[in-house]
């Protein structure tokens, strides 16, 4: 059988990776920080996916590496201590991406067990019990992995479908519906700063990169995969805030921020509904941790590969590379010291930095690429404007978590400097 994928293949990967945990963990916090205009801060943060999918595009049709960002980092930054711990960065995003999915499976977890009235276990312990049997999974079958993942998202974008589909009929005459008018929306800079905050809703399309050498066709379906794929999430988050808003009142919301999407099917479907999103987020969490895991373990044996990392990275522990085990380990210790919103916004941070040094990349290789040089300039400088927004606004109402996304950006870099010192 041919290794080869295709365009609907292609697009699973992007809709898979940005329809994962994202949308379960996120949502509650979007509606807390944009009220009313929750819809338009995903179509903000969505916008500035699709203008760095232009980048990615660019860069995967010339350089269709397993890699993917790391390969277009160095290629655009030569290969020094920036560009290490910008891959460094990567590498810890992902990790701070599975703290976040874990995060929202343990909030979901326990509402399986308050139909019957059972007494709930700690989040925490729900968290770590699935990153381990994550893990496990791993270590036991990469083929079971994928199995996963292909079958998750057809479940899930099923639910997630079929929850639009009751919502909208249920919202007709709903007197929630006047929560959308605009004195019920944040100013635009709030606004700003909501997209940005759930900007790790939408960072999975980036994983059509790893496998742009294995699409057929590249030169027709590499593009249509990005554009596609993003466009179709972008239209199905704003969709899913859209209901949730006319659904449920904001102080209801807010009390159920961490599993808001299980109380917003209440309303239409009573306690069955509830049950129903709670699976689906389960699935979708756990397929989503599953392939983080992998991806996160590849992208630092890359990094190792490409002399950034201490090459024992490269090494195999139980016929996996050692990273995977070591992502776990950072994994358990991120999900157990940080509340939801500093995991959101140390991810959301990081990976506006690495996409506005992947959009700088293919604006400096333009030429080479064939880009148009002022999309991924504007990608770039709206990136780092984003960036800035987010820490300078979160810093008030979310100290710990901007010292934790300053803290891990110093750390990927010194710890570079100091690996390149010793090498020396």
């Amino acid at each position: 059988m041919s290794d080869k994928i295709g365009l609907k293949e292609a697009m699973s990967i992007g809709i898979g990776g940005m329809v994962g945990g994202g949308i379960f963990a996120v949502l509650g916090l979007a509606v807390s920080l944009a009220q009313g205009g929750t819809p338009i801060a995903f179509l903000i943060a969505g916008s500035l996916a699709l203008l760095t999918s232009y980048s990615y595009t660019k860069l995967s049709l010339v350089y269709p590496d397993r890699g993917g960002t790391v390969k277009f980092i160095n290629e655009g930054l030569g290969k020094n201590v920036f560009s290490g711990g910008l891959n460094n960065l990567l590498w810890i995003s992902y990790i701070i991406m599975l703290a976040l999915y874990s995060s929202a499976f343990g909030s979901y977890a326990p509402n399986l067990f308050s139909i019957t009235g059972e007494t709930s276990l700690d989040s925490h312990i729900y968290s770590s019990a699935i990153i381990l049997i994550a893990t496990g999974i791993n270590y036991y079958s990469i083929k079971i992995v994928g199995r996963i993942e292909s079958y998750a998202v057809i479940i899930k974008l099923i639910i997630l479908l079929g929850f639009i589909g009751v919502g909208i009929y249920g919202s007709i005459g709903n007197p929630n519906l006047e929560q959308f008018n605009l004195e019920h929306w944040k100013g635009p800079v709030q606004l700003l700063t909501g997209g940005m905050v759930i900007f790790v809703a939408y960072e999975g399309f980036e994983l059509i990169a790893n496998s742009a050498s294995d699409i057929v066709n590249p030169k027709k379906n590499i593009p249509r995969a990005y554009y596609w794929s993003v466009l179709f999430v972008i239209l199905l988050y704003i969709i899913i805030a859209s209901v949730t808003i006319g659904t449920l009142p904001f102080k209801e919301i807010a009390k159920a921020e961490d599993y808001v999407l299980a109380e917003a099917a209440k309303p239409m479907l009573g306690q069955i509904g509830f049950t129903i999103m709670t699976i689906a987020a389960l699935i979708s969490t756990f397929s989503a941790i599953n392939a983080s895991l992998y991806g996160g373990s590849r992208v630092s044996y890359e990094i190792a590969e490409d002399d950034e990392l201490p090459h024992e990275l490269t090494s195999q522990f139980w016929n996996q590379p050692v990273g995977l085990v070591i992502t776990a380990v950072l994994t358990l210790v991120l999900v157990n010291t940080l509340k939801l919103e500093s995991i959101s916004t140390s991810g959301s941070v990081g990976f506006l930095l690495i996409f506005a040094l992947v959009n700088y990349s293919a604006f400096k290789l333009s030429p080479k690429i064939k880009a148009k040089k002022g999309i991924p300039l504007l990608g770039f400088i709206l990136c780092l404007i984003a960036s800035l927004v987010l820490i300078i606004q979160q810093y008030s109402d979310n100290k710990l978590g901007v010292i934790v996304s300053i803290s891990i950006i110093f750390s990927c870099f010194l710890m570079e400097f100091i690996y390149k010192k010793s090498k020396k």
